[in-house]
């Protein structure tokens, strides 16, 4: 999927396209259409698409990982929001991927249907698309092979651009039909800011995406994490980098416990009612300094190196350059 790329060609002041093929005119289906492109550039090889992605997004075989995506499994099953139709977005974190899994039978078992899954697209996304668990695919990013080579073959997985996946001040935004979104965190704080730019040391480990959006659009937003990675807390007193804040996120799941943000007691009560055990945020905070100790803090000098925008445009916070 050209979701971004989309976007590109859409604004930018000169568009070069490169090809291995010049084929006759018209050429359809067009990710990018001939009225946005200023010059095309034939080469012998674009590139080696072998280098890019590879055949399926990895499924985790951590024991820990297959907890945690399993109890958010039975978290949705149990939340109100498992009803035929409804829609969904999984990250590409192992535990946040594997929930798929565990859905599988859970819809089954239910005879549910999911309306579309969103965002970026994955493996194993595909195959429940092809088992007719989900009707459509709405794909910004293809993750991997076999989510790109579903986008040739199955005429309702469908390539949409970043602006109707997500953009704050579209017409139509994809995300604000979610029901249920399963994120990642580098960190999460006990008042459910999430980290996912910054890494323990606070170097900035890699892109966002859709995070914020979805979390914050989405009905039903859940936080898959363990609770400690090797001995390094994930559930801390602040984040070192705030990307997600604490108002957007519904559920953290860990490998130690459920808990659900103060904000949403009907959802508490909700699982409760269901027989899903939640403890507080306090409790698990605790549980986490048991087992790790309190880390020394990271030394920043003055210098900004990077600045972090919310889905609004606006300065959610700042990364500081790492006093050496």
């Amino acid at each position: 999927s050209l979701g971004y790329a989309k976007i590109d060609a859409e604004t930018a002041k000169k568009v070069v396209m490169l090809t291995e093929e010049l084929l006759a005119y018209p050429h359809n289906p067009s990710s990018i259409k001939q009225d946005e492109v200023d010059y095309i550039v034939k080469v012998k090889r674009v590139g080696d698409a072998d280098k890019i992605g590879a055949d399926a997004t990895r499924m985790t075989s951590n024991p820990r990982e297959l907890l945690i995506a399993r109890t958010a499994a039975d978290v949705i099953e149990k939340s109100g929001y498992f009803k035929d139709g409804f829609s969904l977005q999984t990250g590409t974190g192992g535990a946040s991927l594997a929930v798929t899994r565990f859905l599988e039978d859970k819809m089954r078992r239910h005879n549910i249907q999911a309306g579309f899954a969103l965002g970026g697209i994955t493996s194993t996304i595909v195959d429940l698309h092809e088992k007719g668990l989900i009707r459509k695919l709405l794909d910004v990013q293809s993750f991997d092979r076999a989510a790109a080579e579903s986008l040739v073959r199955n005429p309702n997985h469908i390539e949409i651009s970043a602006n109707q996946y997500a953009c704050f001040d579209s017409k139509g935004a994809s995300v604000d039909m979610l029901d249920v979104v399963i994120l990642s965190a580098l960190e999460i704080d006990t008042r459910f800011n999430v980290n996912v730019l910054t890494g323990s040391d606070g170097v900035i480990r890699g892109a966002s995406g859709g995070h914020s959006d979805t979390a914050v659009a989405a009905k039903l937003s859940i936080i898959v994490a363990p609770l400690v990675r090797g001995r390094i807390p994930t559930l801390v007193d602040e984040v070192i980098t705030c990307v997600t804040p604490g108002s957007s996120i519904d559920i953290l799941v860990t490998d130690h416990g459920i808990t659900v943000n103060p904000a949403r007691p009907e959802l508490k009560q909700q699982l409760e009612s269901q027989g899903i055990k939640t403890v507080s945020m306090s409790w698990l905070r605790e549980r986490a300094q048991l087992l790790t100790g309190e880390p020394n803090p990271i030394e920043f000098t003055d210098k900004v190196v990077a600045v972090v925008r919310y889905r609004d445009g606006s300065v959610i916070d700042v990364v500081h350059q790492i006093k050496e």
